[in-house]
């Protein structure tokens, strides 16, 4: 599956940080205009969307991101979704959005450090 525009705007983004701390410290404090220097485009945000870049590079701390609740009567799938949920596969829906966002994930997987078990 390929990556879309938003995705592979993500992952430059956590790249970018981890990578140079003048960039992560401008992207926590103003996230548009971090991400339009960075990009050179224009961040058009639906209106009441704000965009919060926390930092999560603490180790130490167990970081737990809380989506909003899906409303599953408002949503449409195009036509790629159609076809992958026609041919069986039954992972499409949660991750479908209805509009342009950015969501925050863990870093990647380290086996270096300790793991810890979910209850």
């Amino acid at each position: 599956m390929e990556l879309t525009k938003e995705q592979k705007l993500f992952q430059n983004l956590v790249q970018k940080a981890w990578e140079d701390e003048n960039f992560k410290q401008e992207l926590i404090a103003n996230p548009v205009a971090a991400i339009e220097k960075l990009t050179g485009e224009q961040v058009v945000l639906p209106e009441g969307k704000t965009i919060v870049v926390r930092d999560q590079t603490d180790t130490s701390t167990v970081y737990i991101n809380l989506p909003a609740e899906q409303k599953m009567d408002d949503i449409e799938l195009n036509e790629e979704q159609l076809e992958a949920v026609a041919g069986g596969r039954n992972d499409i829906l949660p991750w479908i959005t209805s509009g342009p966002i950015i969501v925050t994930c863990p870093p990647p997987y380290d086996p270096t450090q300790q793991e810890f078990e979910v209850m």
